[in-house]
């Protein structure tokens, strides 16, 4: 890794713990939107619209290997949130890899021993049409494909309001 690489990342770093779901700028869709839909790899080369998981809640995850909020984050979402709804049949999972292919994606989760789907978006295709920037994102589409939630960034008390909405509307 060179030094503008790592300075990139402490950049990131910064942005990703300092901004909240409230940026404006980089965020492309509101709460309240109709979630832009997508066609995503769920396997190598079987693909999934995101219309296919209507009436059921859906979480993506937008993340990258490299990213330490990101790295902070996804043990909790394994943890709090995948082991917790994985067998809810009202429930979905997506975590995205920002620029990111299989031959990254698949060895991070093994090495990690993360069991929810974590899938390619080798060139930000689903990502654009959520946001131009910033890592971790959260995104919540309600059974009707609407937007209720988005967070930017990971913080224990952002994280922990996610938490919340996802039990009340899981119960």
């Amino acid at each position: 890794m060179n030094l503008n690489h790592c300075l990139s990342f402490s950049l990131i770093f910064w942005v990703s713990s300092s901004f909240s779901q409230t940026d404006t700028a980089s965020t492309l869709t509101k709460i309240g939107d109709a979630a832009p839909t997508f066609k995503i790899e769920v396997e190598k080369q079987a693909f999934k619209d995101l219309d296919e998981y209507k009436g059921k809640l859906v979480m993506l995850n937008f993340f990258a290997t490299w990213c330490p909020p990101c790295v902070e984050e996804l043990p909790r979402v394994q943890k709090e949130i995948w082991e917790k709804y994985k067998d809810n049949p009202k429930f979905a999972l997506l975590v995205i890899g920002r620029e990111q292919g299989w031959d990254k994606l698949d060895p991070y989760k093994k090495a990690n021993n993360y069991t929810f789907p974590i899938l390619p978006d080798r060139k930000r295709t689903i990502y654009s049409k959520y946001a131009t920037q910033y890592i971790p994102r959260n995104v919540v589409i309600d059974e009707e494909g609407k937007i209720i939630y988005q967070s930017i960034g990971y913080s224990t008390e952002e994280f922990d309001k996610l938490l919340t909405l996802l039990k009340a509307k899981l119960k």
